[in-house]
């Protein structure tokens, strides 16, 4: 069977193919040819949401049998998806946007597939991840995507810290809601590094925000409201940070000895312009002060 071209249902032939289909961000156009005839042509689309799926299959021209495909439901409805699947019948897994089961439903329909030894083909497209990537002006040689980090506080900041000596790009996902949130965790973490946030990307209202984390909460702390799904690049780890991690520590050494300022004053201004983490400024200096007093 060409994989192209989906072959029609045929009751107790050859199993059907689950073709994993990445659609649009947001521009209608950003869609392969590859893509519409397989949509167009196999027997069910699962999608996310059925009336945005149903929408942009309707701009195309593109009538379907639909069925829904979520969070809420993937538990119960693979089963079925897997029987169909094994009575021949192709099916097609989209998402609202991008490209199916990077942070979407489908990892556990795509997993079932596997272990029921049937074909799951990719039709690949549009990603947030590497179309951000692709315009960030960070390292693209090598990045790591950690997607959506945890709701919670103290669950995401453990996680931010785990990440903090990796040397890869950073991709992160993130609601509106959360993105200032996760930015001044990230750099009270990581410290002021450079980085980039891609906003409603192909969109009317695309924005990219560049520069070191602070300067990007600056952009936007001032807003009444933050629109538009987040894609946020931090750059990873420099290798030299041992060596400016000496000449910092000095200059905090002098600072405490001198004692003109507070902990807290000292580690907000060397952190300012040198970019290391204020949290990791505050603590030597503690200790630095904590020794003076000592000895």
């Amino acid at each position: 069977m060409n994989k192209n071209r989906p072959k029609k249902n045929m009751p107790g032939g050859t199993p059907g193919i689950l073709y994993v289909v990445a659609t649009p961000l947001g521009n209608r156009d950003d869609i392969t040819l590859r893509a519409l005839n397989i949509l167009r042509e196999v027997d069910l689309i699962a999608a996310e949401d059925t009336r945005k799926t149903r929408g942009f299959l309707a701009l195309h021209a593109i009538q379907n049998n639909l069925i829904s495909y979520h969070e809420h439901n993937e538990a119960e409805r693979t089963p079925s998806l897997i029987a169909k699947l094994q009575k021949g019948i192709s099916i097609a897994l989209v998402s609202n946007a991008g490209t199916p089961t990077v942070s979407d439903p489908g990892y556990r329909l795509i997993k079932a597939a596997l272990d029921n030894h049937l074909s799951v083909i990719p039709v690949p497209g549009v990603s947030a991840a590497t179309a951000a990537l692709s315009v960030a002006g960070l390292a693209t040689d090598s990045f790591l995507f950690a997607g959506f980090l945890a709701k919670k506080k103290a669950k995401r900041v453990r996680q931010l810290n785990d990440l903090a000596s990796e040397s890869r790009t950073l991709i992160f996902y993130e609601s509106p809601r959360r993105i200032l949130a996760l930015l001044n965790e990230s750099m009270e973490v990581m410290g002021d590094r450079r980085g980039v946030l891609a906003r409603e990307m192909t969109k009317l209202h695309e924005e990219y925000i560049r520069g070191r984390l602070s300067e990007i909460v600056e952009r936007l702390q001032d807003r009444h409201d933050i629109k538009g799904e987040c894609t946020l690049l931090i750059s990873g780890n420099d290798r030299d940070t041992d060596q400016a991690w000496s000449v910092v520590r000095q200059q905090i050494e002098a600072e405490v000895a001198a004692g003109q300022n507070s902990i807290s004053a000292i580690a907000r201004e060397i952190a300012a312009t040198s970019g290391i983490a204020k949290n990791r400024i505050y603590a030597e200096a503690l200790r630095i002060s904590k020794e003076l007093e000592s000895g």
